[in-house]
């Protein structure tokens, strides 16, 4: 990877210092950078709009009182079975 990014960074400085194509080259990059930006902007506002909110902690807390109770009663069972 380092001898890729080196190999990547002289090759860019090459085309935009001494070719007749610098032009070309910034423009691509701009572009590109740009186009990177506001791609990860877009995807991080649908993921936003498209995640459901989630559960008021009432409700939540509503569950794990009823489960609780059917763990308590599991329970009482087991134990009077076992005593039998």
């Amino acid at each position: 990877m380092l001898t890729a990014s080196i190999a990547i960074v002289a090759i860019y400085g090459w085309l935009v210092f001494l070719t007749d194509y610098y032009l070309l080259v910034l423009k691509l990059t701009g572009f590109i950078a740009i186009a990177g930006v506001f791609g990860i902007l877009g995807w991080i506002g649908y993921t936003l709009a498209t995640t459901p909110p989630p559960k008021p902690i009432e409700e939540i807390e509503k569950e794990i009182e009823e489960e609780l109770k059917k763990l308590e009663v599991e329970t009482k069972k087991t134990s009077e079975q076992s005593q039998t």
